[in-house]
């Protein structure tokens, strides 16, 4: 009760704006606050994750394959088809977003201290989700290195007023908002990906699977063109499964999971890094340490523990990249009185956040008192 009342009025606190000032600490400072042990990597533990997450997965599979589709009633009754295959995807699509959460652990090399080891593990989990795992560790890498930059941020880069589309003024709508939502939550990583559907504009078409994209230097190309190879074995092994079982059954057994992993991804990604109470600078008062703690932290109920292993810790994972996920929250604890006033958590429920980002988070416009800082607003 005591530490309920504490956190509810924590919240309360914290319903104002971030400061956007330079902070009286340095990250030498907040690191000192860490317990030593936080930045230490295990590869055996982290390992017993993965293993633990491929015996569920696995099992989830055994278990739709000789017993949910072999079903007579599932194989009679449309409903019952429909229903078996939502409940099987949330289930494995959760395993898939776990899978790709502990390749992105990998990307950052916070997986053990090995880098052969988590290059080679984080290519077979994310080319399993069809993600090209070195392509996007270089523009994660450069996510972290700008993030809160109006201009040079990697990934969903918010508007200005003057660059929003009409159509966005009708999106107080109720109906609007669940069509945008729907929309983005199956479309937007594979855009991305593909595209790079709301990244960093370049001089020049940009794809994660183009190993001459401007995204990439001359000396990534090859573990671009490694990364496609892994996404096109995916796809070519889903492929064949097609042709032998049938294309339900790929449905079945990895579409439906792929989109709610996706859908998973986006919700999380996006509640990480928008907010009305937290800013974007422009490179008149963009330095990494405010940028790096322009995120929030957030509650994301019961996803914490079967979605992302420990989603609600963003802050840390932006000012120590390569810290084990799984020391995240002690480190967070530790350094949190720290950053006081600097650091953003959001109580609300995801479901809600999301739904209200849609509304107040539409274009970024200057602070009329702090030029070069940004905020989140929907007024037209």
């Amino acid at each position: 009760m005591v530490e309920q009342q504490q956190q509810d009025s924590t919240a309360v606190k914290r319903s104002s704006r971030s400061p956007t000032t330079k902070p009286p600490f340095t990250l030498s400072d907040v690191k000192k606050a860490v317990p030593p042990h936080c930045f230490e990597r295990s590869a055996f533990r982290s390992l017993s994750y993965l293993l633990g997450d491929v015996i569920l997965f696995v099992s989830l599979y055994y278990i739709a394959t000789n017993y949910i589709l072999k079903s007579e009633l599932v194989q009679s009754s449309k409903l019952y088809f429909v229903a078996s295959f939502i409940i099987y995807s949330v289930l494995q699509g959760f395993l898939l977003s776990r899978f790709w959460v502990l390749g992105h652990e990998c990307g950052h090399n916070a997986f053990s201290d090995y880098k052969w080891l988590d290059d080679t593990v984080g290519f077979i989990l994310h080319s399993v989700v069809l993600f090209p795992y070195f392509s996007f560790k270089y523009s994660h890498h450069r996510h972290h290195l700008r993030t809160g930059s109006l201009e040079e941020e990697e990934f969903d880069i918010p508007l200005l007023k003057s660059q929003v589309p009409l159509v966005f003024k009708y999106l107080k709508n109720p109906v609007a908002r669940v069509l945008v939502v729907g929309a983005v939550l199956i479309a937007a990583v594979p855009l991305y990906l593909l595209v790079n559907f709301r990244g960093r504009a370049y001089d020049q078409f940009a794809s994660h699977f183009d190993p001459y994209s401007p995204m990439f230097s001359h000396k990534q190309r090859l573990q671009v063109l490694l990364s496609d190879a892994g996404c096109i074995a995916v796809i070519y092994t889903l492929y064949n499964l097609a042709l032998s079982r049938g294309f339900a059954w790929v449905a079945f057994i990895y579409i439906g999971p792929y989109l709610f992993h996706n859908s998973m991804l986006i919700i999380v990604a996006v509640l990480q890094h928008t907010n009305p109470l937290v800013p974007y600078y422009d490179s008149s008062e963009w330095e990494w340490l405010k940028g790096s703690m322009a995120t929030i932290d957030r509650d994301f109920g019961f996803l914490n523990a079967v979605f992302l292993h420990q989603p609600n810790t963003h802050v840390a994972h932006h000012l120590f990249p390569r810290m084990p996920y799984y020391h995240a929250v002690e480190a967070t604890k530790a350094f949190r009185p720290v950053l006081g006033e600097y650091y953003q958590y959001d109580y609300t429920p995801f479901y809600k956040s999301l739904w209200n980002t849609v509304s107040d988070c539409v274009y970024v416009e200057e602070d009329e008192q702090n030029k070069g800082v940004y905020w989140y607003n929907s007024n037209f």
